[in-house]
């Protein structure tokens, strides 16, 4: 379907128009017959009692975890094919960040919210403006992030943080857990997204704000039950972003939609969710490719624009996912799943090169259009059973998922010339003549590559000693079949069909009722890397298209957990290898191996009443192995730093009710932009600071105001080298922006 243009004050009197509509059902709604919530921290003196909710996010008897002591992270989140899991029980690394966090963070996607995590670091796709999460030293794409255990269905790009209730993030790799990756990365880390589901009290919420830029917001978020035993239950958001940003002539149009339908009864579950994203970026800042014969550039001021203004990216995105469970006896649960989205690009896209140190750049235009068409499925059971003194929960489950990519693109002939510190506008290069390139219709893109995975899985929790110690071995056979056809014949290029099987053993020892102590072995499996059409400067790759087979790669874990009731904490070691794959002359292949080894602390929690931390620290050795000739051998791998540290603390003034101050540091070490190690990008340091009041306006209805500073002294710096494996362009971080919004509580 296609949604018509409205701007941000049709939009505003659009979810104004619709509140009477919900209003009047929420005087008709009978009043809530579930389940009361469970026990709940006491509230400081500081701040004004909140509607405390229970809401089930997937279809599953378990629901939403618990949240933490201080609400900024659960107590746990899915693991995969295991469910829900407390993370006191699991043999892995992972944290669930609470829609609290996101809205008191005033965070708009998946990166903002992922700012506060230290294994975590932010980059982007390559030669475009996707999202990329770096876990651990490897990139996770965000169309590999799951919505509700699904892959595939969220926007590619870009996904808006009204859609999702909470963003669990597993560390390390999970292709038992969660199968493939379809899009090939994963190999770090997962991220899965929960939906937003009616909670048992009514909700009608409405969030007017604006930040630096001009970039005005307007969002309604509206949720019932309804049935005798409040059984059913709708939620609706809707969002709208438009205005610029911080950085010169930056400007974003955002809007989205989703609906969350669920239906319980004794022992069945139903759950669907449905979403639309129209998302543009015009004059969008591109990264920067840095020369292999100079220095790295220093930054330029964070509000600098070097965009040619012709440049623009367009994405469109229609999703809906349905889940199923049910209780076919007390100790036996079956579930199935499904999703499917349709999606379109377009981009007119010129990423520089540097060609002096004066800050001169060349480049081309690169122009693409691209569908995609995904379906996915997943069943599965789950049953508890009993040998003697060893319990046993068993899980088997089955997953299918299937992609159709058409895509087409063109690269002038003509260069485009600019500078990183004195920014100007280039001629749109129009011909794409002698020295230019074209692939497929821009208007009618073609089919270029078709992905079906399929897997099967089986294992089997074994608890010993009263619980106090857990065993987890299984397995997970996993099928990828990928067909590529070449550009403007149509013609079959490739054609594999690869099957692996990927184990995994993991044992938890509660050593008391607050530690417990873990160890882990677990592998990827990742979809073989296609080689680019170009490089990250526009030049044409020799083998561009050509698809690599599936390579696994294999992780060892050990670590222990700490929950103090209060105050949380966690330490892990782990070890991971994969092949590495970039271009060199050109040609895009395997060059060698990568290892990451690292270790890593993470604290959470309310350690005494009015004050919540949250931050850890991240200490990396990524290192190259088996290189071309041994050239680059023991160096480290382009793009990831050795040292992240993160801080976060939130503050209720005392004696000011309603008042909480927080701050925010980030400190990422300096990288190398070069296999050799030659060419190092400079360590940053970033400090955001916001405050929410919290204010009783009568008659049930509660305000929220919010205001936020990111990169307060408005820092300068590279944010982050590559992101695409092998790959060393440049980011430039976010300027000071300041974003207020104020939230009404109906």
């Amino acid at each position: 379907m296609t949604l018509p243009h409205f701007s941000l004050r049709s939009s505003v009197a659009a979810t104004l128009l619709c509140l009477p509509a919900f209003w009047a059902a929420a005087q008709t709604a009978q009043p809530s017959q579930a389940a009361p919530a469970g026990p709940t921290q006491q509230q400081p003196a500081g701040t004004l009692n909140t509607l405390t909710v229970e809401a089930s996010a997937d279809a599953s008897a378990e629901g939403l975890t618990k949240p933490f002591a201080g609400g900024q992270v659960a107590r746990g989140g899915r693991v995969g094919i295991l469910g829900n899991q407390d993370v006191m029980s699991t043999p892995f690394s992972s944290t669930s960040y609470t829609n609290e966090l996101i809205q008191d963070q005033q965070a708009q996607s998946v990166a903002d919210v992922l700012l506060n995590d230290p294994s975590v670091r932010q980059a982007r796709g390559f030669g475009n403006f996707q999202e990329l999460y770096v876990i651990r030293g490897f990139p996770v794409y965000s169309d590999d992030v799951a919505y509700n255990g699904l892959y595939g269905m969220l926007p590619r790009q870009y996904i808006a943080s009204e859609f999702f209730e909470r963003v669990e993030v597993f560390r390390g790799a999970n292709t038992f857990l969660n199968g493939a990756a379809p899009f090939g990365s994963g190999i770090g880390g997962a991220i899965n997204l929960l939906p937003k589901r009616a909670p048992n009290e009514p909700l009608t919420r409405v969030t007017l704000g604006a930040q630096t830029g001009g970039e005005g917001l307007v969002s309604t978020d509206i949720a019932r039950r309804f049935g005798p035993d409040q059984s059913t239950g709708i939620r609706f958001n809707a969002v709208r972003r438009d205005g610029g940003t911080g950085i010169d002539n930056e400007k974003r149009e955002l809007s989205a939609f989703s609906l969350g339908l669920d239906w319980r009864s004794r022992n069945v579950r139903l759950s669907a969710d449905a979403g639309y994203q129209d998302h543009e970026l015009r004059e969008g800042r591109p990264s920067v490719t840095p020369s292999s014969t100079l220095p790295i550039p220093r930054a330029p001021d964070a509000r600098t624009n070097f965009a040619q203004p012709w440049t623009y990216s367009k994405e469109r995105d229609k999703f809906a996912t349905v889940r199923g469970e049910v209780d076919i006896t007390d100790n036996i649960t079956a579930w199935a799943a499904g999703g499917v989205r349709r999606s379109s690009e377009a981009n007119v896209l010129s990423n520089p090169t540097l060609t002096s140190a004066f800050g001169d750049t060349r480049n081309t235009r690169f122009t693409n259009t691209r569908e995609d068409e995904v379906s996915t499925g997943e069943i599965g059971i789950r049953g508890k059973f009993a040998t003697g003194p060893i319990g046993h929960t068993v899980v088997a489950s089955a997953a299918t998922f299937s992609n159709d990519r058409y895509n087409a693109y063109a690269i002038s002939s003509g260069s485009v010339l600019n500078n990183i510190y004195a920014p100007y506008a280039s001629a749109y290069p129009i011909a794409n003549g002698p020295g230019g390139f074209v692939g497929n219709d821009l208007n009618d893109p073609g089919l270029t590559d078709k992905i079906r995975t399929s897997s099967v899985a089986l294992a089997d929790t074994m608890s010993f000693l009263d619980d106090r110690v857990l065993l987890t071995l299984g397995a997970r056979r996993q099928t990828i079949e990928q067909t590529s056809f070449a550009y403007t014949t149509g013609t079959q290029t490739s054609d594999y069909d690869k099957s692996r099987t990927t184990p995994v053993a993991g044992i938890v020892f509660k050593a008391s009722p607050n530690v417990s102590v873990y160890g882990s072995y677990i592998e990827a499996l990742v979809q073989g890397s296609v080689a680019p059409t170009v490089t990250s400067g526009g030049v044409p790759v020799s083998n561009a298209g050509q698809v690599f087979e599936p390579y696994q790669s294999k992780q060892k874990e050990v670590g222990i957990k700490y929950d103090g009731g209060g105050i949380g904490a966690s330490a892990a070691v782990f070890s991971t290898t994969q092949p590495n794959y970039y271009i060199v002359n050109q040609t895009y292949g395997p060059n060698g191996e990568q290892r990451n080894r690292g270790l890593e602390l993470s604290v959470f929690g309310e350690p005494t009443q009015g004050l919540r931390l949250l931050g850890g620290l991240t200490l990396l050795d990524a290192e190259q192995r088996r290189t071309q000739g041994g050239a680059t051998d023991g160096n480290d791998v382009i793009g990831v730093p050795r040292r992240q540290f993160n801080l976060g603390a939130e503050w209720d003034v005392p004696g000011v009710r309603g008042l909480a101050l927080n701050a925010r540091g980030i400190y990422t070490s300096s990288q190398y932009a070069d296999a050799a190690n030659t060419q190092q990008v400079a360590g940053w340091t970033r400090f955001d600071i916001g405050a929410r009041y919290l204010i009783d306006i009568g008659n049930g209805r509660l305000l929220t105001l919010r205001a936020r500073i990111d990169n307060v002294l408005n820092k300068s710096y590279w944010a982050s080298v590559g992101g695409t494996q092998g790959s060393n362009y440049l980011v430039l971080g976010q300027p000071r922006t300041l974003a207020l919004s104020g939230t009404i509580d109906f």
